[in-house]
């Protein structure tokens, strides 16, 4: 099987914001057109000038009949998804064989050429979540959250006991992290969103989760007369979630709380500080350093992984630019070098002056940090900053997890990014804690 993988991983990193992303479906259609009909001068055309240079036309070309040589006859071809995964545009297809399934993946860089090139055995069927709307008598409502012009397609779940009895039940809004995402926080075959809305459910607690704007509305996510900032990207939205929450039948106004994971929940007390009568907060592998070391450090990790003369350039580039955003509004500051993944001097301004500590300190609601020990993204020192500066607050309750990842996967040693694509679901621990910090306002 490794005979067949084309793979290349370029420009690694998970955290920035992707407002802008393409459309790349088209060309991903045509690059599978060309794969599957044996045109490798055409493939080979749409590649990166690195991939261009490790792989040969006639390669391209003889890759699929080497599958169904192998595999067997291609029964079926499945929809087409696209993604954002560190950095690139990933689009995807899984392809049924007469013995196998397999995945075919092209990432585009932001030129729109094809940067990774994967046929890689498709991931197994997702296993049941440990609850289901049937399993667990799970009612689920469809809304939407406006703010402004922009009205983003969301989801409440109540648990139907509590429907079918008239009962009001605490409500949980759930905050993505960074990048477009939609309502389930969906990265690879995973969905962490709808595993915390139904288990959360089955524990007599409902959430509120919803389209992210820079998912729905892509390019178009400023409004008019604003520049992109952290309150566009993700703080208005989460504000006017919560108002929302309070609103809807079977959700109990006093008793709304915000779930932010990764930067959503690095915002939380952002969001918070916009919305005092939320009932608590809670931080699931928040950051709590500046999010350019972040970047940084990610990045670094991640060409780790796959060290090339490319990556290590990529790296050089990007510290380059972190060095100069941390002197953003001195006189120290160059105009002339590119702000960290292109994105607009607005959003960094607002970034490298956001203190998510020192405002947390400030709020009177309760307060839950969790924090996954194998996170490679946000990181154990993230959490010994919330702890260290949250020491004197009474409202504070942290938790961290040995076995976990990002995406609160279950594993062993420093995580990977292979693992977000490997199925699996929020352990039925995590939502024992949620459901206790938002019974009790402690752990």
């Amino acid at each position: 099987m490794r005979r067949l993988m084309l793979t290349l991983s370029l420009c690694l990193f998970a955290f920035c914001i992707r407002a802008q992303q393409a459309d790349r479906l088209p060309l991903a259609k045509c690059a599978y057109l060309y794969f599957s009909s044996g045109q490798g001068d055409s493939l080979r055309s749409m590649l990166s000038d690195e991939m261009q240079a490790a792989l040969p036309a006639d390669a391209l070309g003889a890759m699929f009949n080497q599958l169904v040589a192998q595999f067997g006859p291609l029964q079926s071809a499945g929809e087409w998804h696209q993604v954002e995964a560190e950095g690139l545009t990933v689009c995807y297809r899984d392809l049924t064989f007469e013995k196998y399934a397999l995945r075919f993946q092209a990432a585009f860089d932001g030129d729109g050429r094809i940067a990774g090139l994967f046929v890689k055995p498709a991931p197994k069927p997702v296993p049941a979540p440990a609850a289901s709307p049937d399993s667990l008598a799970v009612v689920e409502t469809d809304t939407a959250v406006v703010c402004g012009t922009f009205r983003l397609p969301a989801t409440l779940t109540l648990p139907r006991r509590a429907v079918e009895e008239g009962r009001r039940v605490p409500c949980v809004v759930l905050v993505h992290g960074s990048g477009p995402h939609d309502r389930d926080e969906t990265i690879g075959p995973n969905r962490p969103f709808r595993d915390l809305a139904w288990g959360l459910a089955a524990r007599g607690i409902a959430t509120l989760r919803y389209d992210k704007r820079t998912y729905v509305y892509r390019a178009s996510s400023v409004p008019e007369g604003r520049q992109l900032d952290l309150d566009v990207e993700t703080v208005d939205d989460a504000v006017a979630a919560a108002a929302l929450a309070r609103t809807l039948s079977g959700v109990a106004a006093d008793s709304v709380y915000v779930l932010g994971h990764s930067q959503g929940g690095w915002l939380a007390p952002r969001i918070a500080a916009r919305d005092s009568r939320l009932a608590g907060l809670i931080l699931l592998a928040a950051p709590a350093r500046p999010l350019e070391d972040l970047l940084l450090e990610q990045v670094t990790y991640l060409e780790s992984l796959a060290p090339s003369a490319k990556g290590r350039q990529q790296v050089a580039e990007l510290q380059r630019r972190v060095e100069n955003v941390k002197r953003l509004g001195t006189s120290a500051f160059c105009d002339t070098i590119p702000f960290p993944f292109d994105a607009p001097r607005s959003y960094w301004a607002d970034i490298v002056s956001y203190r998510p500590v020192e405002t947390a300190v400030r709020l009177a609601q309760p307060l839950l940090v969790l924090q996954a020990e194998r996170d490679y993204q946000v990181t154990m020192q993230d959490y010994g900053l919330w702890r260290t500066g949250l020491l004197k607050c009474r409202n504070a309750s942290f938790k961290s997890y040995p076995k976990l990842n990002h995406l609160l996967q279950e594993g062993t040693g420093k995580a990977t990014p292979d693992e977000y694509q490997q199925p699996s679901s929020v352990p039925a621990y995590v939502l024992d804690d949620l459901a206790r910090f938002v019974r009790t306002g402690r752990l």
